[in-house]
């Protein structure tokens, strides 16, 4: 299990932009298809734009038409946490949220017939992400 970190509120939110601290605190949504990272194929690591942990990697990263950045996997099992989200009632998504800084990513889907090892589309918000190239 992940070491958990303490955000400073006040910090934080003088240090990002009011999207991405609205992204990562609020669990706000960027509009679709303006992130930097939605079409980029550059090699490297994803991490949280509020705490720098590692996230994803681009080894998992697709192109799934989706308008966001969507990975089929994080890079390790106990880097995210999942919550049910009911904030769309009737339906119901299961939020992605980081699990080192509690700060909210997007949303994991399943089923949906991507050609993935996991057949899950991890639709991940760009301003909750920093990518660190390799």
């Amino acid at each position: 299990m992940r070491k958990k970190v303490e955000i400073d509120e006040d910090a934080l939110k003088a240090k990002l932009d009011p999207l991405s601290y609205d992204v990562l605190r609020n669990a706000a949504t960027e509009q679709a298809f303006t992130g930097e990272y939605t079409d980029t194929e550059t090699i490297g690591v994803y991490k949280c734009k509020a705490c720098h942990a590692e996230l994803f990697r681009s080894e998992t990263k697709f192109h799934s038409g989706c308008g966001w950045p969507s990975f089929y996997a994080p890079s390790e099992s106990d880097a995210v946490i999942l919550l049910e989200d009911r904030s769309l009632a009737p339906r119901i998504r299961t939020e992605v949220r980081c699990a080192t800084c509690d700060s909210h990513l997007g949303h994991v889907f399943e089923g949906e017939g991507f050609d993935t090892p996991t057949d899950q589309r991890w639709c991940i918000n760009s301003v909750s992400l920093i990518l660190e190239p390799k």
